[in-house]
């Protein structure tokens, strides 16, 4: 039986509460044991959904899904380098939130909630409206006053109710735990059943390597959904003996807001705010993540690092990977700039995964800017 469990004081509540936050104000994890029958998972369509018995949910009835996940693994060449990159950008709203949005919004709809709030930069709440509009839910999402207009659309004509929020990220976040008090709280950075979809990352790519882990994972970092997720799902594949080691996991940060970074190598153990300046990779420009210290832990535990990218490294490998074909937004450029600063130190027979997390077609304005400016 799963439990809620608070990383903070300790407490525990059942997964039948509807709760994202403990009694003291502390994050929420999931104390869960997964299964892993591979027989049974070969048997499945390639969704995420394949892994079922590793996911915390009590009735398969109450899955909401858009037949997401197994997102090809395909080899790119970065900078004469053969790296595995993870087509994320290829999910049905256009990035891998759709993992977390899948997981979350089906426990949603166990617990018998109808309405939700969650804020977001633009892809989270794409992906929680996407997922409540198929299951019926009403739902409000809180963005920044200059989120990509493609992204609102997107919102918008989910159904959802946007509230467009002066000010910055923070504001945006600020604004959606006030009205948390009142309505359940959807969140991807809060809410631990949005982790319990993003870890079937590090599912997918062990089946996909024949269930074996790549030696390194890098990932871009914000609020630490896929960051987090992946640690938690590799862990879970390791302590199921289905894999002999645990991946070095590389998180990669904006250098105009990069405050995991900052707290990484000063050694801190918790995470000082920064002054976020603006970013082309607006999907990992949060000045405060709330997950901030586990972030860091899992990056050391796995003997990996955080590195920083530049705007001008953001712009260059953004223009590298579309002219091999694929089409990402700015914040999955930055992922990429991270890969080719890895590189120069990585050793021969490295095997390294990463990841393309969004669609160019999200930030088509964006794109178009930087078109005038090349």
């Amino acid at each position: 039986m799963s439990q809620l469990v608070c990383t903070e004081c300790g407490a525990s509540y059942s997964p039948d509460e509807p709760r994202w936050q403990c009694d003291c104000g502390g994050i929420l994890d999931i104390d869960f044991h997964p299964v892993f029958d591979q027989a049974r998972i070969n048997q499945r369509k390639p969704t995420m959904w394949r892994y079922l018995e590793a996911i915390p949910l009590e009735d398969d009835d109450n899955i909401v899904s858009l037949d997401e996940g197994f997102t090809p693994l395909t080899e790119v060449m970065i900078d004469g380098k053969a790296v595995f990159i993870k087509q994320d950008q290829l999910f049905p709203t256009g990035s891998y939130k759709d993992r977390g949005a899948s997981v979350l919004i089906s426990k949603v709809k166990e617990l018998g909630i109808k309405e939700v709030v969650e804020d977001s930069s633009g892809n989270a709440g794409s992906a929680i409206a996407a997922y409540c509009a198929k299951a019926g839910i009403n739902c409000h999402i809180f963005v920044p006053q200059n989120t990509s207009a493609g992204k609102l659309a997107q919102i918008q004509l989910y159904g959802a109710t946007l509230h467009r929020i002066t000010g910055t990220r923070g504001d945006t976040a600020r604004a959606a735990l006030l009205a948390a008090e009142k309505i359940y709280y959807a969140s991807h950075a809060w809410n631990p059943f949005f982790f319990q979809g993003t870890k079937t990352f590090a599912f997918e790519v062990c089946e996909q390597l024949g269930w074996r882990p790549p030696d390194t994972v890098i990932l871009p970092v914000g609020n630490g959904t896929l960051l987090l997720g992946a640690y938690i799902g590799f862990r879970e594949l390791l302590q199921a003996g289905i894999i002999g080691h645990m991946p070095k996991i590389i998180g990669v940060q904006a250098e105009n807001c990069a405050p995991l970074y900052r707290a990484y190598q000063e050694n801190r153990a918790e995470v000082p705010p920064v002054a976020a300046r603006e970013t082309l990779a607006e999907g990992i420009a949060i000045a405060r993540p709330i997950r901030g210290k586990q972030i860091i832990n899992a990056v050391r535990q796995t003997g990996g690092e955080f590195l920083v990218v530049s705007e001008g490294e953001i712009k260059k490998a953004l223009l590298e990977i579309c002219h091999q074909g694929y089409y990402i937004e700015p914040t999955s450029a930055a992922t990429i700039a991270g890969v080719k600063k890895y590189l120069p130190r990585s050793s021969y027979n490295e095997f390294m995964v990463s990841v393309f997390t969004g669609h160019g077609l999200k930030a088509t304005e964006k794109m178009l800017k930087l078109l005038s400016y090349h």
